[in-house]
Order: C-alpha cells, then structure tokens, then sequence
C-alpha cells in the first residue's frame, strides 16, 4: 500500500482514535470523581481479563496443536481461574493485596537503588539522585503499607491522571488524522 494510500485509510477511521480519547477522559475523570470505586472497578476489570484468559487457556488444554507445555499450561489456567474468580467477588480485597505487593516492590527496588547509588557513586555524577529515588520508592512503599486506603486512592488518581493525558492525546491525534487525510 503507498503512503497516501496507507494515510488515506487512516484518514477514514480518525473518528476511532477520538472515541478512544474520549472513553479515556471520561475514565480519567471517574477515577477523580470516584478514586475509590476506580480502584476496585480495575481490579474487576482485570479479574474478568485473568477469567477470560484462563477459561481460553484451559480450552488450548484440549488441543494437540499447543506448543507450550500443557502442564505449564494448565497450571497457568488454574491460577488465572483462580485470580479471576477472586478479584471479581471480591475486587477490594484483590485491590488491596495488589497494592500491598506493589509497596513490597518499592520497598525492595528502593533499596536496590541505594545500592546501586553506593556501588557507582565512583564512576558517575550525580549518583544521588538514584538514591534519592531510591528513598522516595522506600517512602511511598511504607506509606502504602502503613495507609492503604489511602494508597489504594493515590494510585486511582494517578491511573485517573494518566488516562486524562493519553485521551486527550488520543482526540488531538484522531483530528489531526482527519485534517491530514482531507489533505488527500
């Protein structure tokens, strides 16, 4: 397909990329509106996701065609059956554990920061600012251990905020799809 051939369909489907802009403003507002329902309805969200994939996953089970281990298979199939089924009944739950493991990682790659920081603190400049991070990652991590609640909100807001910038990316993107394809 030529270029102009290839903006030219794009062109057509400008409207798509808008759609998805908007969708995703609308998101990025609820999450502010509504923080706490937001991080619950993600973690519904992925639990419908782990349901679906793991459901497919022990279908493939059935077929000779599949080229993965159907042991590996089956046991991934069981634990996205299992997680589904878990974060769908119960979201809040699910929410909380993954932000409690979440402030385990910070916890962990902040000190691995400060490691890292004092280990090439010889060969470069500003290996400060690493253990900086490294701190700050330690910060947050403790925080969300200590209020996760509160944690649990943070992290909708920031998935709110996300969702705001990529939608409005998306519209601007879709438009100027539309104006580049009347160009043709």
């Amino acid at each position: 397909m030529s270029r102009t051939g290839l903006l030219a369909s794009l062109g057509r489907s400008w409207w798509v990329l808008v759609v998805y802009g908007v969708i995703a403003v609308l998101f990025g507002i609820s999450a502010f509106v509504w923080p706490g329902s937001t991080a619950v309805a993600i973690a519904w969200a992925f639990g419908v996701m782990a349901l679906a994939e793991g459901l497919i996953s022990a279908f493939a089970l059935f077929r000779k065609d599949v080229t993965v281990s159907k042991g590996w298979l089956a046991l991934y199939a069981i634990a996205s059956i299992a997680f589904g089924i878990m974060a769908i009944l119960h979201p809040l739950a699910v929410a909380g554990i993954l932000l409690l493991l979440l402030a385990v990682w910070l916890v962990i790659a902040g000190i691995w920061r400060i490691v890292l920081a004092i280990r090439v603190r010889k060969e470069i400049e500003g290996e400060w600012l690493i253990a900086l991070s490294g701190v700050l990652a330690i910060a947050l991590g403790v925080m969300f251990f200590v209020h996760p609640a509160a944690g649990l909100v943070t992290v909708a807001l920031w998935i709110g905020v996300v969702a705001l910038i990529y939608g409005v990316l998306q519209i601007i993107a879709g438009f100027r799809l539309r104006k580049l394809a009347k160009a043709f």
